[in-house]
Parts: C-alpha cells; sequence; structure tokens
C-alpha cells in the first residue's frame, strides 16, 4: 500500500502542558478553540493563534464537549452529562444515565447532525472489558443507548452531509463506518472501515474533512493518518507529538488543523520535539466539516 508521508510545518500555540488533552472543537462565533484537559479537570479556550488563552476549573473529569445555539457548551462529565456557560463559569447538569459499571466513564463525544450529542465511554479497568456503549442525549435529557460493546469509544465524526457516521474503538482496535440518518439520528448499514495496530497507530479521536476523507489520530505513533471513505490508509501527517489524542479543524475557512495531545509519565524528553500535552497546529490543505450546535432549549433568556 502505498502511504504518502506528509510533515506539515506546525506551531504550539500555548505553553501550558495538558495531562490529557482532548475534544477540541472550533467555535466559530467566539473565534476559539475549546478543549478540555480530562486529568487535569480544566476546560480550555484559545485563539487560533495563541494570544489569549483561559482555563475554566471543572468539579469532575470532564471528556468531551459540543457546541450549543445559546453559546454555552454540553459537556460529558465521567458519568453525567451538562451544560457549562464560559461567561458566567456556571454548569447546569442536564442528563446523568446509568451507562453501566463503576469503571465505565464517558469518553469521546460530539454534536450530530441531528443536534443530539453522541457520546461513546470506555472501561477504565486494566482490561478493557467491551462493556460500553454509544449514547445519544437529546435536548429533554434523554439518554438513549444506540451501540453496546465498546472498549474505548473513540473517534466520533460525520461527513459534510450528515449521512455518513465514523466511530473507532482505541482498543479494538477497528474504525467503523455507519449509514446515518440526520433527521432521526437512526443508525444504518454498519462497515468496518479499517483495523490498525501499535504500528500504524491505534485509532484516538477523529474528524471529517469536505473532501469526504476520515482523520485519524494515531495515538502510538504521533500521527494522523487520513482514510479514504474505503478505508485505503492514504497518508501519514507526521506530527512533533508522541501522543496525539484528537484533530480538529477550525479556523479561518476551517483549514487550520489543531491537535491536543496527552502525557505519558514515562516518556524521555526528545531534544528539539514539542511537549506532550501541548496542543499543536498547521495548514491541513483542505477545508474541514462546521461542527453541528445543540439546541439548547433550557438556555436562560
Amino acid at each position: 500500500m502505498n502511504i504518502i508521508r506528509i510533515v506539515p510545518d506546525p506551531r504550539r500555540l500555548i505553553d501550558h502542558v495538558c495531562r490529557l488533552g482532548e475534544s477540541p472543537v472550533w467555535d466559530d462565533r467566539r473565534e476559539r478553540l475549546f478543549f478540555v484537559d480530562i486529568e487535569g479537570r480544566e476546560i480550555h479556550h484559545i485563539t487560533a493563534e495563541g494570544s489569549s488563552h483561559r482555563i475554566w476549573p471543572t468539579p469532575d473529569r470532564p471528556t468531551a464537549l459540543g457546541l450549543a445555539e445559546s453559546g454555552r457548551l454540553i459537556v460529558a462529565f465521567t458519568r453525567a452529562i451538562a451544560f457549562f456557560d464560559p461567561d458566567t463559569g456556571l454548569f447546569d447538569t442536564l442528563a446523568t444515565p446509568d451507562i453501566g459499571p463503576a469503571t465505565v466513564r464517558f469518553n469521546d463525544g460530539k454534536v450530530g447532525p441531528d443536534g443530539a450529542f453522541w457520546v461513546a465511554a470506555m472501561d477504565e479497568a486494566p482490561e478493557r472489558a467491551a462493556i460500553a456503549g454509544l449514547w445519544r442525549i437529546t435536548a429533554d435529557g434523554t439518554a438513549r443507548k444506540m451501540l453496546d460493546g465498546l472498549r474505548v469509544g473513540n473517534g466520533l465524526a460525520w461527513d459534510a452531509a450528515g449521512t455518513t457516521m465514523y466511530l473507532a474503538d482505541s482498543r479494538g482496535p477497528w474504525i467503523d463506518r455507519f449509514a446515518f440518518d440526520p433527521a432521526t439520528g437512526t443508525l444504518g448499514e454498519r462497515t468496518r472501515l479499517a483495523m490498525l495496530d501499535e504500528a500504524h497507530g491505534r485509532p484516538d479521536g477523529g474528524a471529517c474533512d469536505a473532501a469526504g476523507f476520515y482523520w485519524s489520530a494515531g495515538l502510538t505513533t504521533g500521527h494522523i493518518n487520513r482514510f479514504s471513505r474505503d478505508g485505503r490508509l492514504l497518508e501519514h501527517w507526521d506530527l512533533p507529538v508522541g501522543y496525539p489524542t484528537m484533530p480538529c479543524f477550525g479556523g479561518e475557512g476551517l483549514r487550520t488543523m489543531f491537535v491536543t495531545s496527552l502525557v505519558r509519565p514515562e516518556q524521555e524528553d526528545q531534544p528539539g520535539a514539542e511537549p506532550d500535552g501541548s496542543v499543536i497546529a498547521f495548514d491541513a490543505q483542505i477545508a474541514g466539516v462546521a461542527p453541528w450546535r445543540f439546541p439548547d432549549v433550557t438556555a436562560v433568556e
């Protein structure tokens, strides 16, 4: 398989190092990138060039973010879904579904084209048992399990038309493609897109570009892997961070790729490399799919 290797010219946006940076989402209204530090229990936002940086502490580990129509964020915590208002710093719980044994927590999440907040869960026990699910949270707080049998649910993304959904399991380690009905949030035919290994990069967070390609953070290789819709691995994008966790399109024209990363305690410093836990950005050479917004019907007028 002929895989193109691309070495972008990334820049480090902030000096702050996240223990487990995740879930970047571009807010075009504020012109800010929001993201979380799961283990640091923080929500962050920064400008596209990194000139402004703000941090909010959270009451629990935040695992994923989505944008709401009101300007608030919808946030997945370990076992709850809440709203967060960046203007007031206040949290408001929306749902606390029973997602299974105590070792299961929410993980990757995004607002889908159906307006629901989709959240994949994971098992935190060492064996990473296949006991976690994929959940769909609607504006009235209803939480419905849409899929079961996940070890570490990850990689949620939709194509521009909203008719294809991608989902990964970092311990599968696989990436699947689903037919998706954006009017009802119904999942259709499921297709195995790719099986990966440590050498190619276990799949973490994902994003879609305007041409219909799927970008996957290769957690174990320091790459972003770009796949065609039929599962061909087309490109490795080399990164200066060892453990990238999620790519996100944003900035002007949605042509900037932002990537969060995590810190591994056992990792030794490498001369010339950006420290893991950084947020980096580079020219993606193509526009991405804009994030959808959650219909925040409970917003205060």
